[in-house]
């Protein structure tokens, strides 16, 4: 098996390239589903989440009211480290099930948005960055998403900067380009890693040569 750390900064693309490396044949654990998935109604983080934070989070419907959530988290560090410590182990307990369940020969991709941010690379055989400059990032989530310019600062500034994201990275896609330009080069680093698989060093460390882009 060979685990690869996926991240990037907002907008950079990662999720398009986690798809493709999917459509490829990697297995694709993908942390911000699971930890939406953690908090859904009737499970224990959601009672535990209730517990520390009142029943006020609750949307009608028995939901965690995220947006109501956000705005308590995002405001007061304190009260993130008290969510943090709620999600974040059953996000790696998940995880680890979601991992022991993939085959052997399996490539296995752990899309996480915060790997720099919370000291993760370690964890993985290779951490593949998807890079972009902080103007290209501005330029889609206002152009794409409609998110205000500042707002989109905001959320960039609040994020690892992009020299610590590419300082873990044993490979690098450069996603400056168009969508067109982005495919190629992903599935150029779905053939070297199929190689170190085929060639049985999928779990080795990894080899600063890897590095691409």
């Amino acid at each position: 098996m060979l685990r690869l750390g996926l991240t990037g900064g907002i907008g950079a693309g990662k999720s398009e390239v986690s798809r493709l490396l999917s459509s490829y044949g990697a297995v694709l654990i993908d942390s911000d589903r699971i930890a939406r998935e953690v908090v859904e109604p009737g499970t224990p983080g959601l009672a535990a989440v209730v517990a520390e934070f009142g029943p006020g989070v609750l949307a009608p419907d028995g939901a965690l009211d995220r947006p109501k959530l956000g705005g308590i988290v995002f405001a007061d560090p304190e009260r993130l480290r008290a969510l943090n410590a709620i999600v974040h182990p059953l996000v790696r307990a998940r995880s680890a099930e979601l991992e022991a369940a993939a085959g052997p020969d399996s490539i296995v991709v752990h899309d996480v948005p915060l790997l720099t941010e919370n000291g993760l690379a370690p964890l993985y055989d290779l951490v593949l960055v998807v890079d972009a400059a902080p103007e290209t990032q501005l330029d889609r989530l206002v152009r794409l998403r409609g998110m205000t310019e500042d707002e989109t600062r905001a959320r960039m500034a609040a994020q690892a900067t992009r020299e610590q994201r590419l300082a873990v990275a044993d490979v690098v896609i450069d996603n400056n380009g168009p969508l067109e330009e982005l495919e190629p080069q992903v599935r150029k680093v779905w053939a070297e890693l199929s190689e170190r698989m085929a060639d049985g060093t999928g779990s080795a460390a990894a080899d600063p040569g890897t590095r691409d882009g």
